[in-house]
């Protein structure tokens, strides 16, 4: 379906990209760039409300959008997509998905292995790296509190490289009050912190090797709170260079992950 004009009622949702929450509100989230648009259409188990492409994507795009007839496209020039976006992020693919309803942690845990939890990660660029992370090394699942930011926002599900279309995840009120839950249901509970007072890793994972694991990560700056660090089992700190005080939590997330996960690669 050609678009010639802004104001075409068809690509309403289109021009609220530039209002994440208002998006957010109306309960859809923004997909951009052919990979990850791609990865919508034939990975996700989200639904995909429309797509809009220039005619460029649209031929390169052209087996993913036959495989699904249901969803609308529409095509437009370059300048139209540009004038309706208001940036130029969007490598003439763009797609509106619906918001999934939100899934409960324990049907998430149930019969994983590994398990990647986010306490107040505030970088939308990490939370979506840390899901390519989590998609890469093989978790299950990731459980994010309240203070988290939106994996479905748009500028996450560009980092993750659309990994926040197909991993599982959900949210959670209480870190601490999860972290027992799951260490009462056998998980190995374990916080990446730092600390000097931090057993090595490679140490924990030993510990920890015939158990399902349930991997904590903290905010940039501040890590993980007290109250998550006193409800872990083992507090495990990755080795490295005394020049350095830590590494950037998505990077510490796929240090941790390939050691966790390493022998089921």
């Amino acid at each position: 379906m050609l678009i010639e004009n802004i104001a075409d009622p068809r690509i309403a949702d289109y021009r609220n990209i530039p209002d994440a929450q208002l998006i957010r509100d109306r309960g859809l989230f923004v997909a951009e760039g052919r990979l990850v648009v791609r990865r919508l259409l034939t990975e996700s188990t989200l639904a995909a409300k429309s797509v809009l492409v220039t005619d460029q994507a649209r031929l390169a795009l052209s087996d993913a959008l036959e495989s699904r007839p249901d969803v609308p496209v529409f095509v437009a020039s370059t300048p139209v997509m540009n004038s309706i976006t208001g940036f130029n992020v969007h490598r003439g693919c763009l797609a509106v998905g619906e918001r999934p309803e939100p899934r409960e942690w324990q049907e998430l845990a149930r019969g994983a292995r590994l398990i990647v939890l986010l306490e107040r990660v505030a970088n939308a660029d990490n939370v979506g790296a840390v899901f390519r992370n989590a998609a890469a090394f093989g978790a299950d699942a990731v459980l994010l509190d309240e203070a988290t930011a939106d994996p479905l926002y748009r500028k996450a599900i560009r980092t993750s490289m659309g990994a926040a279309l197909v991993m599982p995840f959900g949210r959670v009120a209480s870190m601490p009050d999860v972290l027992d839950e799951l260490r009462e249901a056998g998980f190995a509970t374990v916080a990446l912190t730092p600390s000097a007072s931090a057993q090595p890793l490679p140490d924990v994972v030993e510990a920890a090797a015939s158990r399902p694991v349930a991997m904590l990560l903290g905010h940039e700056g501040e890590g993980v709170t007290e109250l998550s660090l006193e409800a872990c089992e083992y507090h495990a700190r990755i080795p490295i260079s005394s020049d350095v005080d830590s590494l950037n939590v998505a990077t510490a997330s796929a240090v941790a992950l390939y050691e966790f996960n390493a022998d089921s690669l």
